[in-house]
């Protein structure tokens, strides 16, 4: 996103019709001579007669059906009402507020002060073991759009590397890229912005839905190109070249569907600044390095990783934390400790020795349960 977008649904369910009698005084009365029953044609009229006035009233009481004309004429109903266009806005509106004071209260700090990991060596030692597995990752001088894969924020334009990397989000790297390259086939090619706006959502729905979520997926897309565009009378967002990294930031995390973990992917890939994104697979890492509280959430370790991992090890320790979560059995979703991982026993109970030598204590690290919901 991540802007949290919402179905709304209709309950189905009985409505009881209670029925009241007029008030009478119960005579008793002697036997009458025998009536002849009414006739038949006329109780199948009073019946269907006396159904439709329930419905009616029925109807009538749950506001499906306007109430039925009176002598008097109608008074103007002038009380505020709240319809569900301001009841969504109103809601955006809160969630914003709330990412942006959560990201004002932890910016270039750490939501846990006392928490002493991962130090400046930790971070020096586990890069260079990482390096060592699956070489080194150094960061290109020039960003490139792929035309062959999504990637996450791999783009010189700030607008295609929030739609890629908003394609990625909770699925794999294949999905994600099907999603990006049938976006391209059915709008004729890359940053046809005006197009897909033109075609509106469900156009939009249809060509990512290989890339899953695409519902949610398709309304954030075109809520952030029509933002901009009537924000900026272009459909871009390359102004954040030149923004510092706070300001271009909070613009990000004031899209609807766009988080810390997606804002930071544009930072440090589009726009080449140090900043730490934590997707699942680095935050299922760093817990079982210990270099987070147990119960953090990703946004939590996000702040927390960001304030306390050197500048210059951040993009390579990215992208290796990314790359082991995939490729070790130990550190891979579900993955259970065989002892053989180099990474995770370098971090076991005891001490190490940091790159500048000093002894770095480690605490009890326990094992990070699986995630019942993976957000990439």
């Amino acid at each position: 996103m991540a802007k949290r977008i919402t179905r709304s649904s209709t309950a189905g369910g009985s409505l009881a019709v209670k029925q009241q009698e007029p008030n009478a005084t119960v005579k008793l009365e002697q036997p009458s001579p025998h009536k002849p029953s009414q006739n038949p044609q006329k109780r199948a009229a009073s019946y269907k007669g006396s159904k439709s006035r329930k419905r009616v009233k029925a109807e009538n009481e749950t506001g499906l059906l306007s109430p039925t004309a009176s002598d008097d004429p109608p008074t103007a109903d002038t009380s505020p009402r709240t319809t569900p266009s301001t009841k969504s806005t109103s809601k955006a509106s809160e969630l914003q507020s709330k990412k942006l004071k959560s990201y004002a209260q932890f910016a270039n700090q750490s939501p846990f002060p006392d928490f002493p990991h991962p130090t400046p060596a930790e971070c020096k030692l586990a890069h260079r073991i990482l390096v060592s597995l699956h070489g080194p990752r150094i960061r290109p001088k020039e960003v490139v759009a792929s035309t062959t894969r999504a990637g996450c924020g791999d783009s010189p334009s700030v607008l295609d590397a929030l739609v890629r990397t908003i394609l990625s989000q909770n699925t794999s790297d294949v999905n994600s890229t099907r999603a990006k390259l049938s976006m391209d086939k059915v709008y004729g090619g890359s940053d046809k912005w005006d197009a897909i706006v033109a075609g509106g959502q469900a156009k939009l729905q249809e060509a990512i839905k290989c890339g899953g979520l695409s519902a949610v997926k398709s309304k954030v897309i075109i809520s952030i190109l029509k933002q901009s565009y009537e924000k900026y009378g272009v459909y871009s967002l390359d102004h954040l070249h030149q923004a510092s990294s706070e300001d271009a930031m909070r613009e990000m995390l004031s899209f609807q569907g766009v988080g810390p973990k997606t804002a930071s992917c544009v930072l440090l890939f589009c726009l080449q600044r140090e900043s730490f994104a934590v997707d699942t697979h680095v935050w299922r890492i760093t817990g079982l390095l210990g270099w987070r509280p147990k119960s953090a959430s990703r946004d939590e370790t996000h702040a927390h990783l960001d304030a306390r991992i050197p500048d210059e090890d951040k993009y390579g320790l990215h992208i290796l934390l990314v790359t082991h979560g995939k490729r070790c059995e130990e550190c891979r979703a579900g993955g259970k400790n065989l002892g053989k991982c180099e990474l995770r026993k370098a971090f076991r109970k005891g001490k190490i020795e940091g790159e500048f030598g000093e002894e770095v204590k480690i605490e009890d690290m326990e094992e990070v349960k699986k995630e019942d919901h993976e957000a990439g």
